[in-house]
């Protein structure tokens, strides 16, 4: 009797695991839209493997992952390196390395199923919004699979791979930052004039001056800690231009023409992406191989020199530091606004391939079944991009990787992980250009004053 019960316990999960609603959350969020959920659930699966990527590089994984056939088996796998292969760091970097591989090519298959899904009656949008189960076989044979890709040139290319797709995917979370801090203003302006309430422009001002005061402590502490009188002249030069540019874009923010053609522009958006332009900087400086302009947090409490000694061993990994964990907190909050943004800006509309939702959630529908569903609120229309959503976790996952190995680039012989310039240029690069999407989205509507850019 229990066995049939259980049985049919099993019959009733079935619906969920393999029909075509994510009926799995309903439960919790009885008033979320379909495509709400959707997204909720593969940004879980992401997370999901972003935490095995982080358990398997905590000290001691190594020891389990020793076990794997052929995966640094006894720290001296691989023919001709004569024991000189740091097993401890290596193991961990290459564990990472597949998982984010197998993630990318999850998201990436499915970003080129779902290209030009329109409507939830196409057959494919069945294949989006459920068969949850399945999904969770397809990236759990991807992921073993990956674990037995032989060494050989794979890391090496891999890490290419990882840095242009981080490299967009921080241009994305630039995006995304711009998008929250614009419906950031604008709601607190509109209750402020609709409430007669002054208090919603005191709190604003506190945060705008919070941020610019945050970027501009950032910028001294910069100098005072990744510049020496006599080199780094690199990062004097970072430093200096991303101050200058941070300044242009706040000036211009506030100019009375842009003023006029975007109400809701202000300081506010201006000290948001200041601060986050100087996290990318100070991202791109910890990042250079010259430990001399290069200082560890930990050298700065216990005044250890930052001289690298001439004898280190080179496969030495710092994997847990300051950067990596702000990287990583940045980016959970970007994967999750993505995954239940509903913006009003056409612009960031357009450019993350989002329809315009003026709706909110239903009241649930209650199927056949008597369980609770979600509401479809895509039978005329997608309210996102279902393959932009999948290329944007696809490239999610690549960022993951980096920021996890804290973009360390193995060498040809795979003896070693070091940090290299190529990093340090992609993350500079990218907030140039992100300082440059963001200023033209000031200018825009000026330049071009019969289009709709509200």
């Amino acid at each position: 009797m229990g066995a049939c019960m259980a049985l049919c316990s099993l019959a009733s999960c079935a619906s969920c695991l393999c029909g075509s609603a994510p009926c799995l959350l309903c439960g919790c969020c009885p008033s979320s839209n379909n495509s709400t959920i959707t997204r909720l659930v593969f940004s879980f699966f992401l997370l999901l493997g972003t935490m095995v990527s982080v358990i398997m590089i905590l000290p001691g994984m190594e020891t389990q992952l020793r076990k794997i056939p052929g995966f640094c088996e006894g720290g001296a796998s691989i023919p001709g390196l004569e024991n000189q292969v740091n097993c401890d760091v290596i193991v961990g970097y290459k564990s990472v390395y597949r998982m984010c591989f197998a993630m990318t090519c999850f998201f990436f298959l499915f970003s080129a199923i779902m290209i030009r899904v329109r409507t939830s009656r196409d057959p494919r949008a069945a294949l989006q919004n459920g068969f949850w189960f399945f999904k969770f076989l397809i990236l759990a044979g991807i992921t073993v699979g990956a674990f037995f890709i032989p060494d050989g040139t794979f890391n090496t290319v891999w890490f290419y791979f990882g840095a242009v797709g981080s490299f967009i995917f921080i241009l994305i979370q630039l995006i995304l930052l711009i998008d929250f801090a614009h419906s950031w203003n604008k709601i607190w302006v509109e209750n402020a004039e609709e409430g007669d309430n002054k208090g919603w422009f005191a709190a604003l001002l506190v945060f705008t001056v919070l941020f610019f005061a945050l970027a501009v402590t950032a910028v001294v502490l910069f100098y005072v800690y990744y510049t020496q009188p006599d080199d780094c002249t690199e990062h004097k030069v970072f430093i200096s231009l991303n101050l200058i540019f941070c300044v242009i874009v706040s000036v211009v923010s506030i100019l009375p023409k842009v003023q006029e053609a975007q109400p809701h522009s202000g300081l506010l958006q201006a000290s948001i992406i200041s601060l986050y332009t100087m996290y990318v900087t100070w991202s791109a400086m910890t990042n250079n191989p010259n430990r001399k302009c290069n200082p560890s947090l930990l050298s700065f409490m216990s005044n250890v020199s930052t001289t690298e000694p001439s004898g280190e061993d080179p496969g030495h990994v710092q994997w847990w530091d300051a950067q990596g964990i702000i990287g990583l907190i940045i980016f959970l909050f970007c994967t999750l606004y993505a995954s239940i943004r509903s913006s009003s800006n056409t612009q960031v509309n357009k450019l993350m391939q989002t329809e315009e939702t003026g709706g909110s959630g239903g009241e649930g529908v209650v199927g056949e079944d008597g369980a609770l569903r979600a509401v479809d609120n895509e039978e005329d229309g997608v309210t996102y991009s279902y393959s932009f959503f999948h290329f944007h976790l696809c490239l999610a996952s690549l960022y993951i990787m980096m920021t996890l190995t804290n973009w360390y680039q193995p060498a040809t012989t795979t003896q070693a992980m070091k940090s290299s310039m190529p990093a340090v240029w992609v993350k500079i690069s990218s907030s140039w250009l992100g300082l440059g999407l963001y200023l033209w989205t000031l200018i825009a509507p000026l330049i071009f004053p019969d289009r709709d850019f509200n």
